[in-house]
């Protein structure tokens, strides 16, 4: 069983910028110890002597690297190389900590410093969050690099499409080039000098929530650096809150949006054998929200990961010190630690985590095709508007939910097209998750697909039947990505395409510049159709194509315009010989766990009634139930009583072996201190009582399910219990 597992295989683990502390000593697989300081060495020590396996952690956009910025370490003054608005201001992560522009001198520098990390004797290194803000791209430093990359001069972004797609395209270069320059350097280093392999992993915010974001990354890219051996999905409540449109209401989605997520992020290592973590937040970065706010999100994140059943690594946590000893909401007046029963559902969570193996997908396979260009077009040129935008310094040019409002009434008297553009560029995103959502609010697993992919991974889509994409939030960057497509729809595959050719990146120079007015049209000509309809649905080959010539971000505005995409799917379906099934839940069995996800803002407002004998994992004591009633926005993670064999069910602390012979058994489990734990196992007897080091504890059966629940107080140290039947 997967309860039981040598640490080696790295399922569970987090990371820490501070010392080791007997709340989170919780005996996860590895710990990454984040930060080189003077504490570095000994932090790591510590980890490897209470049995962890040791990564080391940085960032590669910031971080303290103050003697590179003054000069201490190559004499020169490093500052042009901070990234930089359009009106000269710095764009900062902290006190003297700019996100930087990954020069070469940068990776150099990053690489030479890294050495003593790996002296340290580290596994693996992880270089988190390569990222480049799209409002920056005007330092001395960008500057240059732009001429030398394009071999012309500088044209700012905000000049044209063509410029402001150019220069993010070379950002998402930029960080590349130091990943791998970084990653190889350190490789080397660690062969040479210790005759031994070091691990290189990039913790990557998401393609869905950079692009809400508006900050360039590499994503899809990472599969081209031969260094890499994997990622972390650095997806959370954070990333996932942030809100968006649907039926008409702006509003935080958050299961919705992890859920694509975790979706994209999983494409990344796909085919590849690399490794990918998802980590989830029992809290998050924003200190101004209550516990119950954080469980009921973190609770969602979790379920939206597990129903991506291809991964079954997992990033228990950042930063656990904030979680078991900061009070929330901070600076309120009735601001609390952690309660008793939450520190409890958290340990039972990250041990179950660890149980899960890897499964497939089911049922009509639907994916959204995303590519790593939907970076490169989040804000439109001056050109585009009859006045320039004023200078801001916050992280977008276009938001706030008095303005989406504006837009919302705007578009819905009238199309208005500056007002649009706004409404495109927020971020809302609307163009992407107005083919998304519609589909997955009704209970269709829309999985998002990386276009860049098909170009890297021979029958890449051949996971999927149907795929859903629009050309208005990203481009494809070669002809060859549609030539992939319209194969795909030849061999059985069915193809809705749903876009109107209005965004104004399709005017970029590009491989379709001249022939064709936009990428679309290309694809549609491999595809054989010569579509002039507003709306067509036809076979092609094998497949079927259906194309809907509207601008999918109105279908968010109304209930009518998100039924109409439900419409056309369905139609589209129909005509390919398959059934659209609608319905408000999510639901995959999983490694006998049944996994519950219900939908608000659905096809029914109706609770779903699961019966059965299941032990409830989001509860303290693993509850027995028999049946669990879930309503809409809730969700459930449910171990399968009714076939279980012999073994762990669940558990607080991480157990590290049971025995059992006649009617006794042995356990032995270790976790944090400060803890109520609880245990529950099926045992092939009736168990009457146990002990913990010579202790009684309690120890309660339960007929139904035929499960005793172990329950004591965890100081941290090794506890050793016998069962007694």
């Amino acid at each position: 069983m997967a309860f039981i597992r040598p640490n080696t295989s790295e399922r569970t683990g987090y990371q820490n910028g501070g010392d080791l502390l007997s709340a989170y000593d919780n005996n996860c697989d590895f710990v990454m110890v984040y930060r080189l300081d003077g504490t570095t060495v000994e932090r790591v020590k510590k980890y490897k002597d209470k049995g962890y396996v040791v990564h080391f952690m940085t960032g590669i956009a910031w971080g303290g690297y103050v003697d590179y910025l003054y000069g201490k370490y190559d004499g020169r003054d490093h500052w042009d190389e901070a990234q930089t608005d359009r009106y000269g201001n710095k764009i900062m992560h902290g006190t003297d900590t700019p996100y930087m522009v990954p020069t070469v001198a940068f990776a150099d520098y990053l690489s030479e410093k890294l050495r003593a990390v790996v002296d340290t004797g580290v596994e693996a290194i992880h270089v988190e969050e390569p990222e480049f803000w799209d409002r920056a791209g005007y330092s001395p430093a960008f500057r240059r690099e732009y001429e030398t990359y394009y071999r012309e001069p500088f044209v700012p972004a905000y000049e044209s499409a063509d410029a402001k797609f150019k220069s993010s395209r070379l950002k998402a270069y930029l960080y590349y080039r130091t990943i791998d320059r970084v990653a190889s350097s350190l490789k080397e280093y660690a062969k040479v000098t210790y005759g031994r392999d070091l691990r290189f992993y990039v913790p990557t915010h998401s393609l869905v929530n950079y692009t809400q974001w508006k900050i360039v990354s590499p994503e899809g890219k990472l599969a081209d650096i031969p260094g890499v051996d994997g990622c972390i999905a650095q997806v959370w409540t954070g990333t996932s809150r942030e809100k968006n449109w649907y039926d008409g209401v702006y509003a935080e989605r958050t299961f919705e949006t992890s859920f694509l997520e975790y979706g994209v992020m999983q494409e990344l290592v796909k085919g590849t054998g690399r490794k990918m973590w998802f980590l989830h937040d029992p809290i998050e970065d924003n200190d101004i929200f209550d516990w119950n706010d954080y469980q009921k999100n973190y609770f969602m994140t979790v379920v939206a990961s597990l129903l991506h059943p291809k991964v079954n690594s997992f990033e228990i946590c950042p930063w656990p010190n904030r979680i078991f000893y900061n009070k929330y909401p901070q600076g309120s007046p009735d601001a609390e630690l952690i309660s008793e029963e939450y520190r409890t559902i958290l340990n039972n969570n990250f041990n179950t985590l660890g149980d899960f193996e890897t499964g497939e997908n089911s049922g009509i396979r639907t994916g959204i095709l995303c590519a790593d260009s939907q970076l490169y077009q989040r804000e439109y040129p001056d050109c585009e508007f009859s006045e320039p935008p004023k200078e801001i310094t916050g992280t977008v040019l276009f938001d706030g939910e008095e303005l989406i409002n504006a837009v919302k009434e705007k578009l819905t008297d009238g199309f208005d097209r500056e007002t649009m553009l706004k409404y495109m560029s927020s971020n809302a995103f609307p163009a992407f998750y107005g083919v998304a959502l519609p589909l997955l609010k009704y209970g269709v697993p829309v999985r998002p697909v990386l276009l860049d992919n098909v170009k890297r991974y021979p029958g890449y889509l051949d996971d999927y039947d149907v795929l859903l994409m629009s050309y208005e939030y990203m481009k494809p960057e070669s002809p060859d990505m549609n030539t992939a497509i319209a194969e795909w729809v030849r061999r059985g595959g069915t193809l809705i395409y749903i876009g109107d050719g209005f965004d104004p990146f399709h005017n970029i120079k590009s491989w379709w510049s001249g022939r064709y007015p936009t990428a679309a049209e290309h694809l549609f000509e491999m595809l054989g159709i010569e579509n002039t309809e507003n709306e067509l649905i036809a076979k092609c080959g094998k497949g079927t194509v259906g194309i809907r010539k509207t601008a999918p971000a109105l279908a968010l505005l109304s209930k009518e315009g998100s039924d109409g995409v439900r419409d056309f799917y369905s139609r589209v379906l129909a005509f390919s010989g398959k059934e659209a099934e609608f319905s408000n839940t999510l639901h995959i069995t999983r490694d006998g766990y049944e996994i519950y996800a219900v939908l608000d803002e659905s096809v029914s407002d109706e609770p779903l009634t699961v019966k059965g004998v299941y032990a409830d994992m989001f509860t303290p004591a693993f509850d027995v139930v028999t049946e669990k009633t879930i309503k809409p926005g809730q969700n459930a993670l449910l171990r399968n009583l009714e076939n279980a064999e012999c073994g762990v069910i669940g558990t607080s602390c991480r157990v590290y072996s049971l025995e059992t012979e006649g009617k006794t058994a042995r356990l032995t489990a270790k976790g944090p201190g400060e803890l109520n734990a609880n245990i529950r196992l099926r045992l092939p007897f009736k168990a009457v009582r146990a002990e913990l080091n010579g202790k009684e504890i309690s120890c309660v059966y339960e007929e139904t399910g035929c499960t005793v629940l172990l329950s004591y107080y965890s100081t941290g140290e090794r506890a050793d219990i016998t069962i007694y039947g």
